[in-house]
């Protein structure tokens, strides 16, 4: 038997091998479809079976040891191959659990928001807080100078922080445009490079901090008056203080290898947008009655009660304080979208934060969810850079290997982290330094300053009594949030209006209306696109609407501006009606109800957006004469009354 194998053996061999050489001697030397000896097995017992004939000549003639051929064996170099190829594409995307391409995004998107920010400041801040604004910062600073006793020392700074204290004042007009371009020059090159180091970014927190403290924006300690405080402020102002800490000091590099991201300073920014959820919902919903009452199933909603009917979502896109053309049509959406848009508001600021600390997939749905939440607000208002800024914090849900997608293979960054990954992996990971092990610890240290700041946020938020859009510590590095916690539902609008009738009281004075960048007043003009870009006098004067104008008198100083045709004012409107003409002799401010026209009716047909009807003045008729003694009482410098009036 044994003969009769090794017989049969030497028999193929000898023809596979006088086969190969034919095919050689043709000149298919290397070919392998060519070879004859491929694939060819023989039949032989079940204990040789699958042996191809090189194998047996192998192994029998040469006598080399030969594994014997499985009847698997081809599958399994199929899952072998097949396991290669996903391993080859999970490399290709990163290892999960890092963060060098997250902080790269990270960086950029609070560069951008720095850039819109500091381009308002540039192009608003000289007609609202300068030598000649509506509320000039230089006045605002010597009352604060004055408060703490006449001197700029560290009681004026801790009141008011800001590098216009160093500043020569006797030009603040130029002070606030350097801090803007300075701001937008280091904002863009980190927002083209990737690239950014601490010493850039706490000057862009420094700069922009500076703006907003004399910015006069929020409540005015000396006066106890409550102007107007946007949240989206003091959200910059934290924002860019966390980034500070996800770049190394000095270094240069999109992918510094010396100092890799924080786990700490990632789970700062997630700690942001799970306070920014929670606090816009607990405007909304008593969360101590929730947690109280949760197992009985009932909801207790506070404030306004169109959260618990849901029906708040009919009235927002109308009373917002900039709508876009998109509210347009999302206001005349049907019943069931606004509830369902009430209940999925919820949902997203009350139940989807909490996956933030379930696990890397559930953070990942909860920031997707969030980036989704914050797009639909951008497409359906103009609510500033609020939104876009809102949506940084939730990109830190995502690691390397979830925005790999993002950046291009074979070069760059993504390369540089795939590299240093790989070096990890195979356990050439370099020696920490000293200046890592100090890092160390300033990332242990920015773990226990935001959660000692974060007490009395948490507090406020468990609070019945609830403050939103507050800080608890001067340089407002842990704040709370909120917005529309109630919602407002009719819209006014306060629409200045002037005459060159000489008695306001006359029935045939002709009144023509002045109008803003974007706010509504022309009830023909569509509603404007501006996001993320933002006209701050516009959001003021929604808010004016809600008030008198002896809570807003910067309203009257404005009045007295148009007046005397003041350039500086009438560079924030969109149109003055006695441009290249006379002046106005008397202004004043009328009260309007604003409602969106009926698609489809009489009033759409005829290209009105908007349908208006007057509820009475907002103030009277006032002349520049009249305004004398009003604005000498609050030392504002009195307009110039026109010589040619007769």
């Amino acid at each position: 038997m044994q003969a009769g194998k090794r017989s049969s053996s030497t028999l193929l061999s000898g023809l596979c091998v006088k086969a190969r050489g034919a095919s050689e001697r043709a000149g298919e030397v290397g070919d392998s479809e060519s070879d004859p000896c491929r694939d060819m097995e023989l039949s032989l017992p079940a204990g040789l079976r699958g042996w191809s004939v090189r194998d047996v000549f192998s192994s029998v003639i040469l006598g080399r040891k030969t594994e014997r051929p499985c009847a698997d064996s081809r599958e399994e170099d199929g899952a072998e191959s097949s396991g290669h190829s996903d391993k080859e594409q999970r490399a290709e995307s990163g290892q999960t659990g890092t963060y060098w391409l997250t902080r790269i995004v990270l960086l950029r998107s609070v560069a951008f928001i720095y850039f819109v920010a500091f381009s308002v400041a540039y192009n608003q801040n000289k007609q609202l807080i300068g030598e000649h604004g509506l509320m000039p910062c230089k006045s605002y600073l010597n009352s604060v100078k004055r408060y703490v006793g006449g001197k700029i020392g560290m009681a004026a700074f801790a009141y008011t922080p800001s590098i216009l204290w160093l500043l020569d004042w006797s030009n603040m007009d130029a002070n606030l445009d350097l801090i803007a371009l300075v701001g937008m020059a280091l904002s863009a090159f980190v927002l083209v490079t990737g690239m950014a180091n601490m010493v850039i970014m706490v000057t862009l927190w420094v700069l922009y901090h500076s703006l907003v403290n004399v910015g006069q924006l929020c409540l005015d300690k000396l006066n106890d008056h409550l102007i107007i405080c946007p949240g989206w402020e003091s959200q910059l102002l934290e924002t860019g203080f966390l980034a500070i800490f996800l770049c190394p000091v000095w270094t240069l590099s999109q992918v510094p290898r010396r100092c890799p991201p924080s786990l700490i300073c990632i789970w700062t920014f997630r700690w942001l947008i799970v306070r920014i959820m929670l606090g816009a919902w607990k405007r909304e919903l008593h969360i101590c009655e929730l947690l109280l009452r949760i197992l009985k199933g009932l909801i207790k909603i506070r404030g306004d009660k169109c959260w618990r009917d849901l029906t708040c979502m009919d009235y927002h896109y109308e009373t917002q304080p900039v709508p876009n053309p998109m509210s347009y049509y999302m206001h005349h959406s049907p019943w069931w979208f606004h509830r369902f848009e009430t209940m999925s508001n919820h949902l997203i600021e009350l139940i989807f934060p909490f996956f933030t600390f379930l696990g890397r997939r559930m953070c990942m749905v909860n920031g997707a969810i969030q980036i989704l939440f914050q797009v639909v607000l951008i497409l359906s208002g103009n609510l500033s850079f609020l939104n876009w800024l809102t949506i940084v914090p939730s990109l830190a849900c995502f690691d390397d290997a979830s925005l790999g997608f993002l950046f291009p293979s074979g070069g760059g960054a993504k390369k540089a982290v795939l590299d240093i990954q790989n070096e990890d992996a195979a356990g050439r990971t370099p020696k920490p330094t000293k200046g890592m092990l100090i890092r160390r610890v300033v990332n242990i240290s920015l773990g226990i300053l935001i959660g000692y700041l974060s007490i009395p946020v948490v507090m406020n938020l468990l609070s019945s009594r609830q403050v939103m859009n507050t800080s608890f510590d001067p340089l407002r590095i842990v704040n709370t949030y909120g917005a529309f916690g109630s919602i407002t539902k009719e819209r006014t609008e306060v629409i200045f209006q002037g005459t060159l009738s000489q008695d306001p009281k006359d029935p045939e004075a002709v009144w023509e209306e002045y109008q803003f960048l974007c706010k509504p007043g022309d009830v023909y003009r569509r509603p404007c696109l501006i996001s993320p870009y933002h006209y701050r006098l516009d959001w003021l004067m929604w808010f004016a609407a809600f008030q008198t104008y002896e809570q807003s008198e910067w309203v009257i100083h404005m009045a007295g501006r148009l007046l005397s045709n003041d350039s500086t004012v009438l560079s924030l409107l969109d149109h003055n009606p006695f441009q290249g003409r006379e002046t106005p002799r008397w202004v004043r401010g009328e009260h309007f109800r604003y409602k969106f026209s009926q698609p489809g009716s009489a009033s759409a047909a005829q290209g009105k957006w908007w349908l208006r009807k007057r509820i009475g003045a907002y103030f009277p008729p006032v002349d520049l004469e009249g305004l004398r003694g009003y604005f000498q009482s609050r030392n504002w410098p009195h307009p110039h009354i026109p010589t040619n009036r007769s």
